[in-house]
């Protein structure tokens, strides 16, 4: 405990919340940065060859190739280890980000709609997102990465918790 009440350096009151997302959302954050890494080289390398381009474009070629790499090896499972959420009987709990750190909190009162979405990669990995909407100008509450049983029961979860608050949650 510091002296102005925050355990372990967070603000008071402010915890890291309890659920990681599925591992398998780190094979899939790395597939979809290898693909990326992949369509971004294969251009560079077609508009070398194209136009004829020196040998110092080969150059750029292998530094975006190895920049392409790191990320697709160090980006998902440091995206991991960040992203995180948790339900409470008072609230939505997320954090997200790898570079940028975003903590959201999002009152149970406060949702008036929840979302699954599953794009074709997610469903090839057996994830699926789930999406709380607030009245809030911060946006929607997101939760990536999860597995879709997880995400169907917090689906569930979410929807139980919202109809037991009279009012229209704004």
């Amino acid at each position: 405990m510091t002296s102005d009440g925050a355990a372990d350096g967070l603000l008071p009151g402010l915890r890291e919340p309890a659920h990681r997302v599925s591992r398998r959302a780190v094979r899939y954050w790395t597939a979809r940065a290898a693909v990326n890494g992949l369509a971004i080289v294969a251009a560079e390398i077609a508009v070398t060859i194209a136009a004829g381009l020196a040998a110092a474009w080969w150059t750029a070629v292998a530094l975006t190739v190895l920049a392409g790499t790191a990320h697709a090896l160090i980006m998902p499972r440091w995206r991991y280890r960040v992203h995180r959420w948790e339900v409470t009987d008072q609230a939505l709990y997320t954090r997200s980000g790898w570079f940028s750190i975003r903590w959201r909190i999002a009152p149970i009162s406060r949702i008036q709609t929840i979302d699954s979405s599953r794009s074709f990669g997610e469903r090839l990995f057996g994830l699926a997102n789930v999406t709380a909407t607030t009245a809030s100008a911060a946006g929607p509450v997101h939760i990536r990465g999860l597995d879709r049983a997880t995400a169907d029961r917090l689906l569930d979860e979410l929807t139980v918790a919202t109809a037991a608050i009279l009012g229209d949650a704004t």
